[in-house]
């Protein structure tokens, strides 16, 4: 039996994008801790895969899509997941999008879509949500910011300043909303290895230079970021809010490694 403190049974969790790569870990790692969960994203399929993985936990799930940028989805995102279990305790905000190119004459259409999706539809989940956990009195809500929220990695200005702006969101909400019973926490992961990344990591000068700087001299597994997503979202973390959890292998306190 693990400590109590950890404990998320009778616990509802929330992953927008939830069904692949760290969104996906986190919320069969979630259920794995005794949680209810719903992993939601735009695709169909995708959700029913995710649920069907989470129910072999022993926990219930929905399939239920979701966009960020469709504000009455993520209502009826909400709307569904109360209905069927009564409340939403946990929030995790997973959905994000990235694009490589020089900033010099980086598309504007492009830059308003990924601010759109990273900071924007961050804030139109935590406002949904956020706003059913305040009438509780409590929840949790944890957003995923990145090693871009504290350094640049070159030619992906969009997705860092969206990534700076989720960990500025996030203390800010912390401010508005402890005192109220809900906590506002941030996960950057550091280098993780996914099907969406797998290639640049292994196969391109850049994936060589992220392994360098990185001194635990390996990449990120998925589940790795479990046991801290289990600990912002239970009594574990009760006095910690606005904080940003890096999990990065060594790759922020890294000057030179060789």
């Amino acid at each position: 039996m693990g400590h109590p403190l950890f404990d998320l049974s009778g616990k509802s969790a929330v992953v927008v994008g939830g069904t692949s790569g760290i969104g996906l870990a986190m919320a069969i790692g979630l259920a794995e801790a005794g949680a209810d969960v719903v992993a939601s994203s735009r695709r169909a399929e995708q959700v029913d895969e995710a649920a069907k993985a989470i129910e072999a936990k022993g926990r219930k799930s929905l399939r239920l899509t979701s966009d960020v940028g469709d504000r009455a989805s993520l209502v009826a995102l909400l709307e569904g997941t109360v209905e069927a279990f009564g409340k939403v305790d946990i929030l995790i905000n997973c959905a994000g999008k990235i694009k490589r190119a020089p900033t010099v004459d980086f598309p504007e259409d492009v830059w308003n879509d990924i601010m759109d999706t990273n900071v924007t539809g961050t804030l139109r989940a935590c406002q949904i949500f956020g706003k059913h956990m305040l009438e509780r009195g409590s929840g949790r809500i944890i957003n995923i910011a990145s090693l871009n929220t504290f350094v640049s990695l070159k030619e992906v200005t969009a997705y860092a300043a969206s990534k700076a702006a989720v960990g500025s969101l996030t203390k800010s909400l912390a401010v508005e909303w402890s005192s109220k019973g809900v906590t506002v926490n941030a996960i950057a992961p550091g280098v993780f290895r996914t099907a969406l990344n797998q290639k640049l990591l292994d196969e391109s000068e850049r994936g060589k230079e992220l392994l360098m700087r990185t001194p635990m001299g390996r990449f990120g597994k998925t589940e790795e970021l479990v046991g801290s997503a289990i600990f912002l979202a239970s009594d574990a973390s009760a006095f910690v809010t606005g904080e940003i959890l890096v999990v990065d292998g060594g790759f922020l306190a890294s000057g030179v490694n060789q």
